[in-house]
């Protein structure tokens, strides 16, 4: 799988887990040198608090367009070390 934003591949991996229609990357598998910290967290009920990074780079900006769960709750832990990817990102195979 890949994933693409500003027709770039920023993450590429064969090992996805996909969790409600959305493929979790390893977050090795994750370009360092497009993203960004972002100060934006939400809640998931099951899953627990995500954390975002926004993406960045040939003076384009994606605000929130990474999330991942830096500690998910248990009963998530298929989650934990990855990230899923919305907005602007398109995931391929």
């Amino acid at each position: 799988m890949r994933a693409i934003w500003n027709n770039m591949t920023i993450a590429e991996s064969e090992d996805t887990v996909v969790v409600e229609g959305n493929h979790y990357f390893p977050r090795s598998a994750l370009r360092e040198d497009v993203l960004r910290d972002s100060d934006t967290h939400t809640i998931c009920s099951w899953k627990g608090q995500a954390s975002y990074y926004a993406l960045e780079g040939d003076g384009v900006r994606s605000e929130d367009a990474v999330w991942y769960y830096p500690d998910p709750e248990s009963g998530a832990e298929m989650v934990r070390d990855r990230v899923a990817f919305w907005k602007d990102v398109q995931v391929v195979e």
